[in-house]
């Protein structure tokens, strides 16, 4: 069958084509409708008025509908050197309601970007800074490989609701959906906590011992000299500034395994020993507890303690949250060497 031509089939290919450009529209427009109803990205949450459930794994995306919204007056920001410090277990250390906002493989430009609207949005009781080398660094990364959702974390989200117009917010907004309907679980806390790694059952010490001594530092790799600037640093004291009076400020390194630390003698051991100097300045300048987890230690060189270089496991969380706690209340290094005490309000 030909198609007709002529100002009949012409006409109709324009009705054809206007038919299709209303349906796609209006498409568009009752997904976006639902979107903003089922708001799964937390815009309209705030303190007293909670976001929905976490529907997406990216902490990314999922993070700031808990910095803008829930219960929480503390919370951690770090790596996932910290992510499994359990807001259920701080809060029984002191007293207060906390939320986990460690991201994997965070960088110190994206963990204060959090940090700041966290700050901005609620009376604060709280902050843990959980510290790695990155913020030692003399040119810091400013992004992951990881795409980094600015709008997300403006305070304000100005066109919030047509920048969630996707495919992929369609998807959260269905799984915020069924959550609502009560089918599946949510992917993260509510508090931001999550244990990302493999179920203790699970621990294997042969394959742990491979993964630890394949991260370890190598100690005659070059290192930026201890004089180099620090440019993150200025950026945790400005955090440090902006929590309100009376607010206990927190800035820890966090245990990775010895065979990751720089090593005395070694140039790493040199920046991170000028490092902690400056961080021990900016903690006492801000009135901070300044604790240093980062050492050799009996925790630290034991490898049945870490499931790779970087990531203790479940027992050594608690372990750093009992030692926080008792850091903050008596201002003296651990007895048995797990920490020091840095700075001391």
């Amino acid at each position: 069958m030909r198609v007709g031509s002529g100002p009949d089939a012409d006409e109709s290919w324009r009705r054809f084509a206007r038919d299709l450009l209303a349906v796609a529209a209006l498409t568009g427009l009752a997904v976006l409708a639902l979107v903003t109803a089922l708001d799964p990205y937390g815009l309209r949450a705030a303190t007293g008025r909670p976001a929905g459930p976490i529907v997406d794994a990216n902490q990314r995306l999922a993070y700031p509908q808990i910095a803008r919204g829930g219960p929480f007056d503390a919370a951690v920001f770090g790596t996932s050197t910290a992510r499994l410090l359990d807001p259920a277990i701080l809060d029984a250390a002191f007293g207060d309601r906390f939320a986990n906002l460690a991201v994997n493989a965070a960088t110190p430009d994206e963990q204060a970007r959090l940090a700041a609207l966290f700050l901005a949005r609620r009376p604060v009781r709280a902050v843990l800074f959980a510290l790695d080398a990155t913020w030692c660094a003399a040119d810091p990364p400013a992004r992951t490989a990881n795409a980094f959702p600015d709008w997300l974390y403006e305070p304000g989200t100005p066109w919030g609701t047509l920048r969630q117009w996707s495919l992929r917010t369609a998807t959260a907004a269905a799984r915020a959906a069924a959550l609502h309907l009560g089918f599946g679980h949510p992917r993260i806390r509510a508090d931001g906590y999550a244990v990302f790694t493999p179920p203790e059952a699970a621990y294997d010490p042969a394959r742990a011992r491979a993964r630890i001594r394949a991260g370890a530092s190598d100690p005659a790799a070059p290192a930026d000299p201890p004089e180099a600037p620090m440019p993150a640093l200025g950026r945790l004291d400005d955090l440090l500034r902006q929590a309100p009076p009376g607010a206990l400020r927190m800035v820890a390194f966090m245990p990775v395994h010895a065979a990751a630390q720089g090593a005395s003698g070694t140039p790493a051991g040199a920046r991170e020993a000028a490092c902690k100097a400056q961080v021990a300045a900016i903690a006492a300048r801000r009135g901070a507890v300044a604790v240093d987890f980062r050492l050799p230690s009996p925790v630290t060189t034991r490898d049945e303690n870490y499931w790779d270089a970087l990531h203790y496991r479940l027992p050594v969380a608690a372990r750093v949250v009992a030692g926080l706690r008792a850091a903050v209340a008596t201002g003296v290094d651990d007895p048995d060497g797990f920490y020091r005490v840095l700075a001391h309000p």
